[in-house]
């Protein structure tokens, strides 16, 4: 059953790890991996990486990903979203942290943050504005 604008938006707004996917060009698979990601319902989806990263080149070239988030108990969930990006915007260590404190037990975050910042290189902020939605909750296991 397909889940209500509500059911849909409050499930992207739980701290799930996504599946971000983006073209990859016309002799690729689209690129497909793992991402820690925020959202508020009725705004924006906005991601984190490495400004030369793979990921961050493709969706510059693509201007638009999609996320795939989903659940299997208490009933089997998902929740994909595609849109254009909105903004590429150097991040910030707030936003490091912001999106950490998401995912990371509490006594894990500045730790995290401190290690991430040093090592992960100059990061940006992805904005990408949710277009087309399909959801479904498929009932119990």
């Amino acid at each position: 059953m397909a889940l209500s604008r509500t059911e849909r938006e409050q499930f992207l707004a739980e701290p799930h790890i996504a599946a971000l996917s983006v073209d990859a060009g016309s002799d690729r698979a689209p690129l497909t991996v793992p991402i820690w990601y925020d959202y508020s319902p009725g705004g924006e989806v906005w991601i984190m990486t490495g400004r030369e990263s793979r990921k961050a080149g493709l969706i510059a070239s693509a201007g638009r990903f999609s996320l795939m988030i989903d659940r299997v108990e208490p009933t089997i969930r998902y929740v994909s979203v595609e849109g254009p990006v909105v903004s590429v915007v150097p991040a910030t260590r707030e936003q490091l942290h912001s999106i950490s404190a998401r995912y990371l037990p509490a006594d894990k975050v500045d730790g995290y943050v401190d290690a991430a910042w040093k090592n992960h290189g100059e990061q940006v902020v992805i904005r990408m504005r949710p277009a087309r939605w399909v959801s479904s909750d498929l009932g119990q296991v």
